[in-house]
């Protein structure tokens, strides 16, 4: 039997994945002492500068890509701490990676009208 890494419209974060989006994930992870917070808050593309991340990092987090963030290597659970820095619902991220309008998801994927 062969196993297979290949899930449709998933991306997959391994080993390669981790690497290629440590940057990223570094970065959010700041996100978790206030004063990086702040920091992002206040000059965000000078924080993201600080962590030399790639021009279509950036534009992801700029954009709020969350698909495009785990796309590149963010691993979810790191880059949901952007989201406690606007606040973004969790539900709208869900909504995000799964390709769906906000209310659409909150209809058919949490039975919510």
């Amino acid at each position: 039997m062969t196993e297979s890494n290949d899930i449709p419209d998933t991306p997959l974060f391994d080993r390669a994945g981790s690497i290629r989006g440590y940057r990223l994930n570094k970065m959010a992870m700041a996100l978790g002492d206030p004063a990086n917070r702040a920091a992002f808050k206040q000059d965000e593309a000078a924080f993201l500068d600080r962590f030399d991340l790639s021009d279509a990092e950036k534009a992801a987090v700029r954009a709020r890509d969350w698909h495009e963030m785990v796309r590149l290597g963010g691993n979810l659970f790191f880059i949901l701490k952007i989201s406690a820095v606007d606040p973004v619902p969790i539900t709208q991220i869900g909504a995000a990676q799964a390709g769906m309008a906000h209310d659409d998801f909150l209809k058919h994927r949490l039975g919510k009208t």
